[in-house]
């Protein structure tokens, strides 16, 4: 009897801790949750961007303003520096400015067409000089400028664009048919970005590379690309000089392009269907192009802001968090509000690592896994920033577990859904399909893949080298409005306020849906800290292959 007593006694005992533990860790993540602060997330967005932090431009002083403010608030929360003993990663860039006198001229015979600098053509070069261009040099249409065995599509085949300049498609072709067997239908892919078709325009040795700009395909109005590469361009800095490149990337609009067309006796729309069947071949214009461009050109270094919280007994494996803290400065050139603010993009995401942070550091016992927060440079030239640091990693790309991106939150209240960008790809998906659940969210992919979304932010960087990366996006069906004002709202925002000083914080904003999201990715990333285990992407991902040598995995 005795015996048994003290078992039972034992076995009491034994359920009271775990019980206890249990109520302490419970009440532990709720605390941490609570602590994700629609006042101070609000606070935070409006200081990024402000005036006072002049556009969030690489290598400016609004730069040092916004990385000192970085740093403070993540060393007042207890993180320690995530690179050694500082909390920078350096970003070597070249910074250039093209001269807006450039012209553009088109010759065809002795006839010939002259077109303006931001009104009809955008272009720059990459290349670290003063001075670049072509004369009278041929000009080639190569359809899309796509080379893609898997879908047995090659538009430079026969072709010899070598020191030519080619004129490309914007896009791929299955955005244009609607065909879901060719390519990917409507959703883009990487084949459709413009910086694939800069990048294989320079793998056949174009001398230059001008993309057909439309609003439905390339997913923004002219004005955007005029006012992305329209001042101070940024490209990571490389030992050739970025020689490799074309000497001139650009843009023509569509009315500069049907002109241009037209002189070569060619219909653009017909011109653009025979572009989409399987066999197009490219061809010469027969028409000559000169355009010669003064840059001014300085290698200059921006940052990248690192910070650690640093896990239990398995602190060497890591988990990043993601989001760019640049926009685009100031714009001298325009009258009136000339300060890209980029409120929405990227203020709020940014805001939001201070907020997980802040999460993070509440828990008591602290998660076995450590955290790493972010904040990168040079997303809207390209990406530079997150792609620096995913070639030039500070923990192995094998010891990362997964890499979570926030790129513009919630600025239009709760939602019924979240949506992931590029969902079916990974593993990642199925943990954001528990968490939501529990709080009856549906999970729904992109509702606008023709954008090509999945290719526009940092993490894709981390998903080249193969790192499972999740770009969790705002849902679309509202919990008052529904999903057609959800929708209408986003439309406006990218017709009106992308990439325009126009976007600025607005207190009309509802953003009681940003930290709705932050909590469910705060869940997310904290069952990622508990596991042993590494997602992987699923069967049939391009990258998962990738992973799987970085693992040692072997089938």
């Amino acid at each position: 009897m005795a015996n048994k007593a003290i078992w039972g006694l034992s076995l009491a005992l034994i359920l009271s801790v775990i019980l206890s533990s249990c109520q302490s860790s419970s009440s532990g993540l709720d605390a941490a949750l609570q602590s994700i602060s629609l006042e101070d997330f609000s606070h935070n967005v409006q200081i990024l961007s402000s005036d006072e932090f002049e556009g969030r431009a690489p290598a400016t002083p609004g730069e040092e303003k916004t990385v000192t403010f970085l740093r403070q608030e993540f060393e007042n929360l207890g993180l320690k520096p995530g690179n050694g003993d500082t909390f920078f990663q350096e970003v070597p860039m070249l910074k250039m400015k093209v001269d807006p006198s450039a012209k553009l001229r088109i010759f065809k015979g002795n006839s010939t067409l002259e077109f303006n600098y931001g009104d009809d053509f955008m272009a720059w070069t990459l290349r670290g000089v003063d001075k670049v261009g072509f004369t009278q040099a041929e000009m080639i249409f190569v359809g899309y400028g796509i080379i893609a065995p898997e879908y047995n599509w090659n538009d430079y085949q026969g072709l010899n664009v070598k020191d030519k300049i080619v004129v490309i498609l914007i896009n791929d072709p299955g955005f244009e048919t609607k065909n879901p067997d060719l390519f990917k239908g409507k959703a883009m892919t990487y084949y459709g970005r413009w910086t694939y078709k800069f990048e294989e325009a320079a793998r056949q040795g174009a001398a230059g590379a001008l993309i057909i700009h439309e609003t439905a395909p390339a997913a923004y109005p002219w004005g955007v690309v005029r006012n992305s590469w329209g001042g101070t361009n940024y490209t990571l800095e490389t030992e050739d000089n970025n020689m490799s490149r074309c000497a001139i990337e650009g843009w023509l609009t569509l009315e500069a392009a049907q002109k241009i067309l037209a002189a070569a006796g060619l219909d653009y729309q017909e011109l653009k269907k025979k572009a989409t069947k399987r066999g197009f071949k490219g061809f010469p214009l027969n028409l000559k192009a000169s355009l010669n461009l003064k840059n001014n050109v300085s290698r200059v270094v921006s940052k990248n802001v690192v910070a650690l919280y640093e896990g239990g007994e398995r602190a060497d494996e890591v988990i990043i968090f993601t989001s760019h803290w640049d926009h685009f400065g100031i714009d001298p050139t325009i009258k009136g509000d000339n300060i890209f603010n980029g409120a929405l993009d990227n203020a709020t995401g940014t805001a939001g690592l201070i907020e997980l942070a802040r999460a993070f550091t509440q828990l008591k016992p602290k998660p076995k896994r450590s955290f790493l927060f972010l904040a990168v440079t040079g997303e809207e030239q390209g990406l530079l920033g997150s792609q620096y640091y995913a070639t030039h990693p500070v923990f192995p790309l094998e010891k990362t577990v997964a890499v979570i991106n926030m790129d513009a939150l919630n600025i239009w209240g709760p939602m019924k859904d979240i949506t992931v960008i590029g969902y079916g790809l990974s593993e990642l998906d199925k943990y954001v399909e528990e968490e939501a659940a529990k709080e009856k969210r549906q999970v729904n992919p992109d509702p606008t893949p023709e954008r090509g979304s999945y290719f526009r932010s940092d993490h894709f960087s981390f998903a080249k080298q193969g790192v499972p990366a999740l770009y969790l996006s705002p849902g679309v069906d509202h919990v008052v409005h529904g999903r057609k004002w959800t929708l209408a709202q986003r439309d406006k925002y990218l017709a009106e306020n992308y990439h325009k000083p126009s976007d600025e914080f607005d207190p009309n904003w509802d953003l009681s849906g940003a930290i709705q999201d932050l909590r469910l990715i705060f869940k997310i990333a904290y069952r990622l800290s508990q596991e042993e285990t590494f997602p992987n992407w699923n069967e049939g991902t391009e990258f998962k292959s990738l992973r799987d040598k970085m693992m040692g995995i072997t089938k």
